[in-house]
């Protein structure tokens, strides 16, 4: 940030989010998984750099290394797995200096996550940690683990006596449960009345890292902050809404100088598919803040309450409206910056093969999607009748994740007077990633003695204007659990109002039984299908 940038308005204490990072120890299930390597270890270090964790605080690693990769210390396998995410990963480089008092708080107990004895030498760890760093007790469970061995650790973290109660005033304990919840409403069900069992909802933090962007924030300010765009943020001047989330990488991750594959997630995303790991969660999180009404407090229950609002408001597809407004499509091989990829199904063969598992039979000829757009309505007041298009896929020509807003035209005169050649619409651009930042493109007049009409852009982007790098979503999130603010994470009702509105599009896929989707070739904006439900309307998808 600029050395003479100052907030002129400080907010009011309740607003601020001012809560502090309590002393603690994040506890990591599934510690030695692709997450914690990627994302969360390094989030960790980053909030180490930057000098805002607690005084008092450490992370203890939990669960099972592959075979062959456990050392005779533990706390040592943890230190190196964390090195190597941070070096690879972190948007911070690995400061040497710093790493040695960042290495003697990161501790490891191997175990199975069903096995009571790991509990208790869980527990032994943990007091030990407790006693030399001065932690009050307190723990942060992040169960970085599927959604189907959530029920498994919650209830033997019970049973081992590792849960505080919500009413205890010296310590605190919280659990933060990773996306997906569940694979459809009855097993999202099933599993938050297990978690509900064991933590009460104030202890309970369902993690969606997009709500964690600074810009995906940045969208309520952006709202209720700016007089100028509350009264236009309707049916009455807004023409359409596209939320896109594009990513680059597929299932594997491939070292670039040996090409050698180094991570995958074809475990995870085999049979689970694009609807359930993006559009369930990410998208309609962000379809949320961008539709909700304006909340009276930036309290966590009030502003959740505006956005459960946006979920129950979504209108239910019946199959006629699933095949007319819902496109799924699988990438197949092609090229990405100049370089080779294979396509899904290949890779999802090689993944297993890495993994040393038994490709599952049904993978064999996979009809898992890896591309999903949709067209959908939101039945309320301020939005009746306004189509709001989501996209998201894998192994597209970049990563880029955007929110546009398209203003209806100007009426067909003075200078739209030419339908031949229209006037291009004015568009307000939300980048989330990767350069964060927002853009309106205006109508503008050309210098010269004639008429002539141009679009022009004006640009805010948060590098340049505050300087540095914005903090990752998995930093503002965790720091937000440890200082007990839910205002970013998913109520219960919320994730049952988002898995109501998605079963239907998933029940209608499964009476199908297809044997093959639409395809499209890796590095490019996926398949010419997804044109069928937006250009009809007389509209077209952004080229981002």
């Amino acid at each position: 940030m600029p050395d003479d940038f100052q907030n002129p308005h400080p907010l009011e204490p309740d607003v601020s989010k001012s809560l502090l990072p309590q002393s603690c120890q994040l506890v990591i299930f599934g510690a030695a998984g692709d997450l914690s390597w990627r994302k969360l270890l390094p989030a960790v270090y980053n909030l180490n750099i930057d000098g805002v964790l607690p005084t008092h605080f450490a992370v203890v690693g939990f669960g099972l290394p592959a075979e062959g990769h456990l050392s005779s210390d533990p706390d040592e396998y943890i230190r190196g797995r964390a090195k190597d995410g941070i070096t690879r990963f972190s948007r911070q480089p690995l400061d040497e200096s710093h790493w040695a008092d960042f290495a003697r708080a990161l501790f490891f107990v191997p175990g199975s996550f069903n096995d009571a004895r790991a509990y208790a030498q869980l527990k032994a760890k943990m007091e030990a940690v407790d006693q030399q760093f001065g932690i009050p007790g307190s723990r942060v469970y992040y169960l970085a683990v599927p959604p189907t061995l959530v029920g498994t650790c919650v209830e033997h973290l019970k049973t081992a006596g590792l849960i505080a109660d919500p009413q205890e005033l010296r310590s605190f304990t919280r659990v933060i449960v990773e996306k997906p919840i569940g694979r459809d409403l009855d097993s999202a069900r099933d599993i938050m009345r297990v978690v509900g069992a064991c933590f009460a909802e104030s202890q309970t933090y369902r993690i969606d890292h997009y709500l964690g962007k600074e810009t995906v924030q940045n969208l309520l300010v952006l709202r209720f902050a700016n007089s100028i765009f509350e009264p236009l943020w309707n049916q009455k001047y807004i023409d359409h809404v596209q939320i896109t989330v594009a990513e680059e990488e597929g299932l594997a991750q491939y070292d670039p100088k040996t090409g050698e594959m180094i991570a995958t997630r074809a475990g995870y995303y085999e049979g689970v598919g694009a609807l359930r790991d993006m559009v369930q969660n990410h998208l309609l999180q962000v379809l949320c803040l961008v539709a909700m009404e304006p909340p009276w407090s930036l309290k966590p229950d009030v502003v959740r309450d505006a956005k459960v609002g946006v979920l129950n408001c979504l209108r239910r597809m019946t199959p006629a409206e699933v095949e007319k407004n819902v496109v799924r499509a699988q990438y197949i091989e092609g090229d990405i910056q100049g370089r080779r990829v294979p396509g899904y199904r290949k890779e999802v063969r090689e993944s297993f093969e890495v993994m040393k598992k038994p490709l599952p039979p049904e993978s064999v000829h996979s009809t898992t999607e890896t591309f999903v757009a949709l067209k959908l309505f939101i039945d309320n007041w301020r939005w009746a009748d306004v189509p709001f298009y989501l996209r998201t896929g894998k192994r597209m020509p970049k990563r880029a994740s955007e929110v546009a807003i398209q203003f209806k035209d100007v009426p067909p005169v003075l200078f739209n007077a030419q339908p031949e050649v229209p006037l291009d619409p004015v568009v307000l651009s939300l980048r989330v990633q990767p350069e964060e930042g927002l853009a309106m493109r205006i109508a503008s007049k050309l210098p010269g003695p004639k008429v002539h009409i141009y679009p022009v852009k004006m640009e805010f982007n948060y590098s340049s204007s505050f300087g540095g790098t914005s903090p990752e979503a998995y930093e503002r999130l965790i720091l937000d659990v440890m200082a007990g603010d839910a205002t970013l994470f998913m109520r219960r009702d919320g994730v049952e109002a988002a898995w109501q509105f998605v079963m239907p599009i998933l029940e209608h896929w499964e009476r199908m039984h297809v044997r093959d989707l639409p395809e499209y070739q890796c590095g490019t904006w996926g398949p010419v299908e997804a044109d069928r439900i937006i250009v009809p309307d007389g509209r077209r998808w952004r080229t981002l």
